[in-house]
C-alpha cells in the first residue's frame, strides 16, 4: 500500500500594516518575492561590474547572478535556502521564468522578418542551429548590426532558425510518439491547426490593424491590450496541446509585422518590463536548477555528453571560418563570423529546460550544459570585441578633403538630416559652396530613424525604392525640399535621398558606409543648439545627432563638418534661401583641421552675395609651433590671400597671442559684429594659443573653441561650423592592450 507525503505549512499573510506594526515584511508572499529580484538584480550587477573589464554581455552576470543564487553557492546554506526560498517559492520563481521565455520570444518574433527567407537529432540538431534571439541582443551590444558581418550572422541565425524549427517539429513528433503513433499524428494536426489560425487569422487580423491605422498615428490601445493578452491564450493553447508552451508565443510574433505601427509599439510596451522584471525571473528559474555540486561523481556519464557538446561548438566554427573564406572573406573577418554564429544564450536554456521535462537530462547534465553555454559565450565575445575594428573599413590611403578638391571639380557632400530646421541649415551651408556649371554639387541626405520593433536594419534609396511600405514617410517633406533646392539652383545641384533605419549605436555606419561608396569629400552633421551650462554646473545632455557626430568624427572615411544652428527658421518655403547679404568668420588657429576650414572659407569667398573675415592666430615668438605644420598653415594662407586680396568681400587679419585667455579676448573683439556663420577647425596643433582652456572642453565634437562659440555663455546668434579633416588610414589611435593593438594594426 502506497503512502503519501504531505507537507503542513503555515500560510503566508498579505501583511497590510507594515513593518512599523511590528510586523515581518518578509512573512508577506510578496514582499519575499521583491526580496529575491532585489537580490539577484544587486548580484547580477555585482558580477557585471566585476566582468565589465572583459567586455561581457548582459546575459553572463545574469545567469551567474542566477547561479549564486541558486544551490551552486548561497542556497548551498540550508538556512538561507528556508528562508529565501520556501517549498512553494519554486513553484512561483518557476512560472514567472516561464512568463519571462514567453515575452522574450514574443518580442524576438515579432522582430524577426521571416519573409526575407525562403527556405544532428535532439540535442545534436540544437547544436547545430544558430540561434537569432540569441544573437541579436549580444550583437547590439557590441554593436555590430549595421556591419558586413553583423548582417551575413543574423542572415544565417535566421535561416538557420527556419530550417531548426522544422527539425524541432519532426523531434518534438517522434518522441511524443514514442510508443503511442496516434499521439504523434494529433501533434502534426495540432500544429497545422495553431500554424493556420495564426498565420491565416491572426496575421490577417494584424494587416488589417495596420491599414486602418492613420500613417503617422500610434495603433489604438485596445489592439495593443488585445495581442499582448493573446500570449497568455496562445501560451495557454500551445501548452494544452503538447505544442510546447514557449512556441506559441514565438509563432503570434511571427505572425505580426515586423517594425511600425504595430511591430514597433509591442516592442516598446514589453521590451521594459521584460528585460527588468521577467528575465531576472527567468534567470532566476535556470539559476536555481543549476547545481555545480551535482556533478561530482557522475563523470562516466557526463564525458561522452562534454565531447558530443564540444565537437559541435568546433566543428560549427571551423565549417563556417571555412565556408566564409572560400566566399572571399578575409581569414580576419571569417573567424569573427564564425565566433558571432558560436554565442549561445537564452534559447539553449529554454531547450535544457524542455530537455529535463522529457526526462532527456538530469540536474547534473543540466548543470554542465548550463555551464558550458556560459563559457562558450564569455570567451567567444571579449574575442569578438577584438577582431572587430569599425574603423577599418573606412580607413584609406587617398584624401578625400574640400582642401584636395579642385575648385572647378564636382563636389560631393553627404548629410545627416534630421528635421525641417536642420535641412534648412544644411540648405545654406551648401549654397554658399557657390553651385554653378562649372562647380557642380551633388548632395546625399540620409535620413536617419532609430530602429524599434524589428530585427534587421534597412536602408532605403528613395530613386531606386518604389515600394518601401511607407518606411521613410518621416523623410517625404525632406525629399521634396530638397528637390526644390537643387530645381532652384538651375540643376547645378543634385540631390540623392536615402532612409536608414538602425540602432542609434550603429547609425553612424551608415553614414560612413555612403560616403565611402558614393566617394564624398564632406559628411555635414547638423545639431541643435546646445546650451552649454557648463559654468553654471549644469550641462545639458547629448541629442541623437551630438552622439552621432562624436563617432563619426572618429570613423569618417572624409572630412566631416558638424554644424550647430542657432537660428529659428519659420514661415520659410522649402528650398528657397534668401540672397541677401552674408557675413562670415573663420578662425585659423593652424592645423590640417584649420586648412580645411579655409578650403571651405575659399569657395564661399567665390559667392557674391558673402562677406568674409579672416582671423589667423599666431603664438607669440612662435612658441609651440611645430615647423612642419606651420609651413603648411602659410603656404595655404597665402595662396587664399593672393588670390582673394582685390576681393572687397574678404578681410584678412592676424592676432599674436600668449595663452588661451588673450585667443578667447580676440574672438570676444570680434563678435562686435553681426556674423551669421562662424568657421573653425576642430583641432590645433599649437597647445599655446589654447593655454588654460582645455578644462572647458564638455563636447569633443566641437573642439574647445567651437563648444564656446556655440554655448549660450558666447553671445551670438550666429551658426557654427567645426570642421575636422579627413583622418588617413595609420594616423588613427590604436587600441591600447598588446593583444587588441596586434589585433587591429595586423593585415589579414
Amino acid at each position: 500500500m502506497s503512502e503519501n507525503l504531505y507537507i503542513c505549512r503555515s500560510r503566508l499573510g498579505e501583511n497590510l500594516l507594515g513593518v512599523f506594526f511590528g510586523k515581518n515584511p518578509l512573512k508577506s508572499s510578496f514582499s519575499l518575492v521583491l526580496l529575491e529580484l532585489s537580490l539577484l538584480i544587486i548580484i547580477s550587477h555585482i558580477v557585471r561590474f566585476i566582468l565589465k573589464p572583459f567586455g561581457q554581455p548582459r546575459i553572463i552576470p545574469e545567469i551567474i547572478g542566477g547561479i549564486i543564487l541558486g544551490p551552486s553557492v548561497l542556497c548551498r546554506n540550508e538556512k538561507f535556502r528556508t528562508y529565501m526560498f520556501p517549498d512553494n517559492a519554486f513553484y512561483a520563481i518557476q512560472n514567472m521564468g516561464i512568463i519571462g521565455f514567453m515575452l522574450y520570444l514574443l518580442i524576438t518574433g515579432v522582430k524577426m522578418d521571416i519573409v526575407s527567407v525562403f527556405s544532428v537529432w535532439g540535442i545534436t540538431l540544437s547544436l547545430a542551429m544558430t540561434a537569432f534571439p540569441v544573437l541579436y541582443p549580444i550583437m547590439k551590444e557590441l554593436n555590430l548590426l549595421s556591419s558586413e558581418n553583423g548582417r551575413v550572422a543574423l542572415s544565417i541565425a535566421l535561416i538557420s532558425d527556419v530550417i531548426g524549427m522544422n527539425g524541432v517539429v519532426i523531434f518534438e513528433a517522434t518522441k511524443q510518439g514514442e510508443g503511442r503513433p496516434m499521439a504523434a499524428l494529433w501533434y502534426l494536426i495540432s500544429l497545422t491547426v495553431v500554424l493556420a489560425s495564426l498565420f491565416c487569422g491572426v496575421k490577417q487580423l494584424t494587416i488589417w490593424i495596420i491599414r486602418t491605422t492613420p500613417v503617422g498615428k500610434p495603433v489604438d490601445q485596445a489592439y495593443v491590450v488585445a495581442l499582448l493578452l493573446g500570449i497568455f491564450v496562445i501560451a495557454f493553447v500551445a501548452d494544452a496541446l503538447g505544442l510546447a508552451i514557449a512556441n506559441g508565443p514565438l509563432w503570434l510574433g511571427l505572425a505580426v509585422p515586423d517594425g511600425p505601427p504595430l511591430g514597433t509599439i509591442l516592442v516598446e510596451k514589453v521590451e521594459t518590463i521584460l528585460t527588468n522584471i521577467f528575465m531576472p525571473f527567468s534567470y532566476m528559474y535556470v539559476g536555481l536548477l543549476t547545481d555545480v555540486t551535482s556533478m561530482s561523481g557522475h563523470w562516466d556519464h557526463l564525458r561522452p555528453l562534454l565531447y558530443v557538446v564540444l565537437t559541435g561548438y568546433v566543428m560549427k566554427m571551423i565549417s563556417t571560418l571555412v565556408i566564409a573564406h572560400f566566399l572571399n572573406m578575409t581569414i580576419r573577418d571569417s573567424l569573427t563570423l564564425s565566433l558571432i554564429v558560436s554565442l549561445r544564450g537564452e534559447v539553449e536554456f529554454l531547450l535544457f529546460i524542455h530537455w529535463m521535462d522529457f526526462k532527456m537530462v538530469q540536474i547534473p547534465e543540466f548543470s554542465m550544459l548550463v555551464l558550458l553555454t556560459i563559457l562558450v559565450t564569455a570567451l567567444v565575445t571579449p574575442l569578438i570585441r577584438m577582431l572587430h575594428d569599425p574603423t577599418r573599413p573606412y580607413m584609406l590611403n587617398t584624401r578625400r578633403t574640400i582642401q584636395h578638391t579642385s575648385l572647378n571639380s564636382e563636389l560631393s557632400v553627404v548629410t545627416c538630416i534630421e528635421d525641417e530646421q536642420s535641412l534648412y541649415g544644411v540648405m545654406e551651408l551648401l549654397d554658399l559652396f557657390n553651385p554653378a556649371a562649372n562647380n557642380p554639387i551633388v548632395v546625399h541626405a540620409l535620413c536617419l530613424i532609430e530602429l524599434v520593433g524589428r530585427a534587421n536594419p534597412v536602408f532605403i534609396d528613395h530613386e531606386n525604392e518604389e515600394n518601401n511600405g511607407g518606411e521613410g514617410c518621416k523623410f517625404s517633406s525632406i525629399h521634396n525640399a530638397l528637390k526644390i533646392f537643387g530645381e532652384a539652383r538651375g540643376g547645378h545641384v543634385k540631390t540623392h535621398s536615402y532612409t536608414a533605419i538602425a540602432p542609434k549605436r550603429c547609425m553612424h555606419q551608415d553614414v560612413c558606409e555612403l560616403a565611402l561608396s558614393k566617394q564624398t569629400c564632406l559628411i555635414i552633421i547638423p545639431i541643435p543648439h546646445v546650451r552649454m551650462d557648463h559654468m553654471k554646473g549644469s550641462p545639458t545632455g547629448k541629442s541623437a545627432s551630438q552622439s552621432l557626430s562624436s563617432v563619426v568624427l572618429n570613423q569618417a572615411p572624409c572630412s566631416v563638418g558638424v554644424l550647430v544652428s542657432k537660428k529659428e527658421y519659420q514661415n520659410v518655403v522649402p528650398g528657397v534661401v534668401t540672397s541677401l547679404m552674408h557675413h562670415f568668420i573663420l578662425l585659423f588657429l593652424g592645423g590640417a583641421d584649420s586648412r580645411e576650414a579655409l578650403s571651405y572659407a575659399d569657395r564661399v569667398a567665390r559667392c557674391p552675395d558673402t562677406s568674409l573675415t579672416v582671423v589667423r592666430f599666431l603664438a607669440h615668438e612662435n612658441e609651440g609651433d611645430i615647423g612642419m605644420e606651420k609651413k603648411l598653415d602659410d603656404q595655404l594662407v597665402t595662396s587664399f590671400w593672393v588670390k582673394n586680396e582685390a576681393n572687397n568681400h574678404v578681410t584678412y587679419r592676424e592676432a599674436v597671442v600668449k595663452n588661451g585667455e588673450e585667443t578667447m579676448a580676440v574672438i570676444h573683439a570680434m563678435n562686435d559684429k553681426c556674423y551669421d556663420l562662424w568657421i573653425m577647425g576642430r583641432n590645433h596643433v599649437n597647445p599655446v594659443l589654447l593655454q588654460g582652456l582645455s578644462t572647458w572642453t564638455e563636447i569633443s565634437e566641437l573642439g574647445v573653441v567651437g563648444e564656446y562659440i556655440a554655448s549660450s555663455d558666447f553671445s551670438s546668434s550666429a551658426s557654427v561650423l567645426v570642421v575636422q579633416q579627413q583622418i588617413l588610414r595609420g594616423q588613427r589611435k590604436n587600441s591600447g592592450s598588446l593583444v587588441g593593438g596586434f589585433l587591429l594594426n595586423k593585415i589579414w
